[in-house]
C-alpha cells in the first residue's frame, strides 16, 4: 500500500479520499477498476414521443426515457410552458413551476367534483393526524391564514368603500 502525502493539513477535511481503505462507500460498493469504463456508455432507446414533453431550453432534445402520467392541461399547463422559456437557472422558472403545482392541485379539486368525488380534505391533508400531535401548530396556522384571508378582504372592501 502506497502512503500518501498529506499537504495542506490546515484545511479541515483535505485529502479526506486519499486513503483508499478508507472508502466512504465500503460495503456497498464493490469496487472492481471498472469506474473508468463507463465511457462506452450507449444511450438507451428513445421513448416515443405521444403527449406534449416539456424540456430545458438548455437541452436540444428530450431525454431518452420520461414520464407520462399527467401531460400539462389547463392553466398550470400554460404556466409551465411559460416557465420552460426561461433558463434552468432563474427564479422565475421555479416560480412561476410552483405556482404552476398549486393551480393544477386547485384544477384538481374542481376536476374530482366535476366527476362527482367529493374529496376528503381531512384525511388527504392529514389534518386529523395534525390534530393529534402537532395541534398547537395547526391552530397557529389556521389562525394567520384566517387572518391573512380577512386582511386581503378588508383591503378589498375598505378600497371599494373609498371609491
Amino acid at each position: 500500500m502506497k502512503k500518501t502525502v498529506v499537504k495542506h493539513k490546515n484545511i479541515k477535511g483535505w485529502g479526506i479520499d486519499a486513503n483508499p481503505d478508507n472508502e466512504p462507500t465500503y460495503p456497498m460498493k464493490h469496487y472492481t477498476g471498472a469506474d473508468h469504463d463507463r465511457l462506452d456508455y450507449k444511450r438507451p432507446a428513445q421513448q416515443p414521443v405521444n403527449i406534449e414533453v416539456l424540456h430545458s431550453n438548455e437541452r436540444p432534445d428530450i431525454t431518452a426515457v420520461f414520464g407520462t402520467a399527467v401531460p400539462p392541461s389547463g392553466l398550470s399547463g400554460v404556466l409551465r410552458r411559460l416557465a420552460f422559456r426561461y433558463s434552468e437557472d432563474r427564479a422565475r422558472h421555479w416560480f412561476i413551476l410552483i405556482l404552476a403545482d398549486r393551480i393544477n392541485m386547485v384544477e384538481g379539486i374542481f376536476d374530482d367534483l366535476r366527476r362527482g368525488y367529493i374529496p376528503n380534505f381531512f384525511a388527504e391533508r392529514g389534518w386529523k393526524a395534525e390534530w393529534k400531535f402537532n395541534r398547537k401548530a395547526m391552530i397557529r396556522r389556521i389562525s394567520l391564514s384566517l387572518g391573512g384571508v380577512g386582511a386581503a378582504v378588508g383591503l378589498f372592501l375598505g378600497r371599494k368603500a373609498f371609491r
